[in-house]
C-alpha cells in the first residue's frame, strides 16, 4: 500500500532500521550528544534562535505556544480544522478571543487583519497557519507577519508550519514561535512537535513560566543542555537524527525543489483530466482535488491500485481528496499514484484512460528540475 496522506506520512527504510536499533535511555551522555546534533540540524533548517523538541503531536505545541506567548488577547485566523483548533485551545484556557473565519478554500487578508488590530489594541498575539491542511490552503503569511510586527513589535507572532516545516524554505524574521510535527515532511512516526523560538519569545516565556508538562521556560532550560525536562520520545530523535544526515547528503535546496516541482506538476496534471484544485493559493504540501465522487475514487485507489490518499472532513466530507508531497518521494510513486487516479476515473465512467495525466506531470516536472 503507498501512503499519499498529508500525515502521517510512510516512513522510509532507512528511518525504519534505525529507530529499530536498541534504544538509548535519555538521561545519559549519548542521548545527550545526539540530542545536540538533532538541535543543531533543526536550528539550521528553521533559522531561529531556539528550538525545543516535546513529546507531543502538534496540537501540543500550538497549546504551549498559545498559554506561554499570550497574555491578554488572542488574534486567530480560522479557515479550517487546525486554524479552528487555535480558537479551541484559547477557549480551553479562558484567554480572550478574536477569529477571523474563511473559506476553507480563501486565504485570509492582511487588511482583515490590519483592521481587528486597529479595533482591538489589547491584542497581543496572533496565530496562523502557514499551510491549512484541512483543505490544503496556504495563507501569504509572510507579507501578513511582517505587516503585523511593523503595526506592533510587541505582537507575538505564532504560527503553525506543520505542514510546511520541511517543504519549502520558511520567512521567520517576523515569526516568534514555528510549529512543526513529526509526521509530516520529516516522515517519523506522530508523537513529537517542534518549536522554533526567537529572542522576543524566549524573553517571553521567561517571564510567563507557565504551566506544568507545557511550561516552555522549564523545556528551554533543559533543552539548551542538550536534555529534556520529561521522558524525551528518544525512537524519534534516533530518526530525525537519521533523516538530517540524509537531508545533508541530499541537500534541503534539492528537497526543497523536488517537492515544489512534484506539487506544482501534480495539480498541472489533475487540472490537464479534467479535475478541481479546490483551494486558491494552494499550498506545496499536498494536492487538494473538489470532487464530489471523491469517496468513490478513494475507495477505487485504495482497493483496486493500492494508493492511500486522505479524503475531507466537516462540510467537505466525501467532497475533496488529498494527495502528500511531503518528504522524500520517489518519482515511480507518484508516477503510480497520477496514473492509478486516471484509471479510476475511468472505472467511475468519468473519462477514458489515455495517459494524460501522467504526460503532463512528467513534463512539467523536468521542467522544473
Amino acid at each position: 500500500m503507498l501512503l499519499f496522506t498529508p500525515g502521517p506520512t510512510p516512513i522510509p527504510e532507512f528511518m525504519r532500521m534505525a529507530m529499530s536499533e536498541p534504544t538509548i535511555h535519555h538521561r545519559t551522555l549519548e542521548f545527550e550528544s545526539l540530542f545536540a546534533k538533532v538541535r543543531a540540524g533543526l536550528k539550521e533548517i528553521l533559522k531561529m534562535r531556539e528550538v525545543l523538541m516535546l513529546a507531543s503531536s502538534g496540537s501540543g505545541a500550538m497549546e504551549a505556544c498559545v498559554t506561554s506567548l499570550c497574555t491578554k488577547k488572542l488574534l486567530s485566523v480560522n479557515s479550517g480544522k487546525f486554524g479552528e483548533r487555535f480558537g479551541k485551545i484559547a477557549k480551553a484556557f479562558n484567554i480572550p478571543l478574536i477569529e477571523i473565519k474563511n473559506e476553507w478554500d480563501t486565504p485570509v487578508s492582511l487588511e482583515s487583519i490590519l483592521q481587528v488590530l486597529k479595533d482591538n489594541p489589547d491584542i497581543d498575539a496572533f496565530c496562523m497557519q502557514v499551510c491549512e491542511s484541512a483543505g490544503g490552503l496556504r495563507h501569504p503569511y509572510e507579507e501578513i507577519t511582517k505587516a503585523i510586527k511593523a503595526y506592533n513589535p510587541n505582537i507575538m507572532i505564532i504560527i503553525d508550519g506543520i505542514t510546511a516545516m520541511g517543504v519549502e524554505p520558511l520567512e521567520v524574521s517576523y515569526v516568534d514561535a514555528l510549529i512543526g510535527g513529526s509526521q509530516k515532511a520529516f516522515m517519523l512516526p506522530p508523537g513529537m512537535s517542534i518549536i522554533g523560538i526567537s529572542q522576543a519569545a524566549i524573553a517571553k516565556i521567561e517571564e510567563r513560566n507557565i504551566g506544568f508538562y507545557f511550561n516552555l521556560k522549564t523545556e528551554l532550560k533543559n533543552q539548551v543542555k542538550n536534555t529534556t525536562a520529561w521522558t524525551a520520545p528518544t525512537t524519534i530523535i534516533i530518526g530525525l537524527y537519521t533523516f538530517l544526515e540524509k537531508l545533508q547528503e541530499k541537500g534541503i535546496d534539492r528537497l526543497y525543489q523536488q517537492t515544489r516541482a512534484r506539487a506544482l506538476a501534480t495539480n498541472a496534471a489533475m487540472e490537464g483530466i479534467g479535475l478541481r484544485i479546490y483551494p486558491k493559493t494552494p499550498a506545496l504540501a499536498m494536492t487538494t482535488i473538489f470532487n464530489e465522487s471523491s469517496e468513490d475514487l478513494r475507495r477505487i485507489l485504495k482497493n483496486d491500485f493500492g494508493v492511500n490518499v486522505a479524503g475531507g472532513q466537516d462540510h467537505l466530507k466525501g467532497k475533496i481528496f488529498r494527495i502528500n508531497h511531503m518528504g522524500f518521494i520517489a518519482l515511480n510513486e507518484i508516477s503510480w499514484v497520477i496514473n492509478a487516479i486516471e484509471l479510476s476515473l475511468e472505472r467511475l465512467e468519468v473519462r477514458k484512460f489515455d495517459g494524460r495525466a501522467n504526460q503532463i506531470f512528467l513534463q512539467k516536472y523536468y521542467e522544473m528540475m
